[in-house]
């Protein structure tokens, strides 16, 4: 690899735009307590960021503490409804909107790969006005697997008609990070409050927020690594 050219950035949503999981672990663990049992973050970090490798369900973990069946759909509307709360009441996570500016100053491309739903994904950005600015959305219902599978990232890379060398990943997440480079991208973590407590392996560069690096110094430190 000679040289490299970025034309486009793809970010995670979840963590990543919005801090979208500290809300979600906070409105399972409200539920959770509600029932006098509490929801260790070792079993919630199974799933932060993806699901496709793990056979951890919040539901079915709080089911099995109660020992018996519980009133599933009522539960998740509940759980659903304080969570799409809390997450209202978020502000753009710091460096967001500097990095989405400046890429479109360097006309850069936009995607968004998450495992989330659709309705969520695309709901929240039409919400904060956002979502006009991203090229390529792909969510859950766009692939069989979701990260750590490398489905979703593949998939945006598709849709921005690219390769994996034109474009750098952000990710929140341990499962997001090994998806991105499944997908042969150059991945930069950013972990959230939640996520900063995980096990980050196999990332290229780690920031504390995209508050802490310029879009263009970061493109200078990639382009510097090949």
């Amino acid at each position: 690899m000679h040289s490299l050219s970025i034309r486009s950035l793809i970010f995670d949503f979840d963590g990543l735009i919005l801090d979208t999981e500290t809300p979600s672990y906070l409105a399972w663990r409200e539920l959770y307590r509600s029932y006098g049992f509490d929801l260790p973050m070792e079993k919630w970090g199974e799933i932060v960021g993806g699901t496709g490798a793990s056979h951890f369900d919040p539901m079915t973990y709080l089911e099995d503490l109660a020992g018996r069946t519980l009133d599933r759909e009522a539960l998740r509307v509940q759980q659903w409804d304080r969570e799409w709360e809390l997450t209202a009441e978020q502000p753009l996570l710091p460096g967001v909107m500097d990095y989405l500016n400046t890429a479109q100053q360097l006309s850069l491309r936009l995607g968004i790969a998450s495992s989330s739903d659709r309705a969520w994904v695309e709901g929240h950005l039409k919400r904060i006005g956002l979502f006009d600015q991203f090229a390529v959305v792909r969510t859950a219902e766009d692939v069989e697997r979701t990260k750590p599978d490398p489905a979703l990232f593949l998939s945006v890379l598709e849709g921005l008609e690219i390769t994996a060398r034109e474009a750098i990943a952000f990710e929140d997440s341990p499962n997001g990070v090994l998806a991105a480079k499944r997908a042969g991208l150059f991945c930069v973590a950013v972990p959230n409050p939640i996520t900063a407590q995980l096990i980050f392996d196999e990332v290229d560069l780690s920031l504390t927020s995209l508050a802490a690096m310029k879009l263009e110094d970061l493109l200078k430190q990639v382009k510097g690594r090949f």
